[in-house]
């Protein structure tokens, strides 16, 4: 008899948006998520971690975790929880933002 053993292997997970900080705390806002882009791209699972200033002063993050418990781990670390916690009191709104389940084919180290 032959024994076939299948690995299961998990998409990508990818979370991208827009964040509009408040005036009086955009600088701030700026230099926090400035500061977690080397880090966050050193941490296990971590895929791809991009954050870009539009013209408006909106940011843009763009991240892509090799899963969703990749992703809850980094989203558990401070300042980064701290900053989850309280985002009202950064941002004018709610971030407008995705979370999706990547389908193209994503090249594996």
């Amino acid at each position: 008899m032959t024994t076939h053993t299948t690995t299961l292997t998990q998409a990508p997970i990818s979370l991208y948006g827009f964040l509009r900080p408040k005036p009086e705390r955009a600088d701030e806002v700026r230099q926090l998520l400035s500061s977690l882009v080397e880090p966050t791209r050193q941490e296990e699972g971590n895929l791809q971690y991009h954050l870009h200033e539009h013209e408006d002063g909106r940011l843009f993050l763009y991240e892509l975790w090799r899963s969703q418990e990749d992703l809850d781990r980094h989203n558990a670390q401070p300042p980064l929880s701290d900053f989850l916690a309280n985002l009202l009191d950064y941002l004018e709104e709610l971030p407008e933002g995705y979370f999706n389940t990547m389908i193209s084919h994503y090249p594996q180290p």
